[in-house]
């Protein structure tokens, strides 16, 4: 894709801080470094999303982080890692070649938060029974 900003890395059209590349798959520095060492994973091969990836390039993408997350720990004494995928722009999603985050924590009040909400009170085991039946009827 010509306008991909991460297909012009993969390409070596503009620069990047490549810290793994092999024939399917590019680790860089996230340029915004939301934490000390904060690394994208992308495919080499253009696709936009989780929605579009095959098993196979899913295989490739996930084969190094946890090679990737461990040199990042080790590197940066890290106290954690997290690891975060933003699939259409409702999920946050802003560059549209599918990538994984790896984002190393250090302390609770380091740059990142994430934020769960627990709705186990809006459901009932009968409801979550229904929910599951819908969503394997689509597997």
């Amino acid at each position: 894709m010509q306008k991909c900003i991460f297909c012009k890395i993969s390409n070596k059209e503009i620069p990047g801080h490549i810290i793994f590349e092999n024939e399917h798959v590019l680790a860089f520095l996230d340029i915004s470094q939301t934490t000390l060492g904060h690394t994208l994973v992308i495919p080499k091969k253009h696709v936009e999303d989780v929605f579009s990836m095959t098993e196979e390039d899913m295989t490739h993408v996930f084969s190094i982080i946890p090679k990737l997350a461990t040199a990042l720990k080790k590197t940066f004494h890290a106290d954690g890692m997290n690891i975060v995928n933003n699939n259409k722009p409702v999920a946050g999603q802003t560059v549209f070649h599918y990538h994984v985050h790896l984002i190393p924590r250090y302390s609770f009040e380091d740059s990142f938060n994430v934020h769960y909400v627990n709705n186990a009170a809006l459901y009932t085991p009968d409801s979550l029974s229904e929910l599951k039946e819908e969503i394997i009827s689509n597997l």
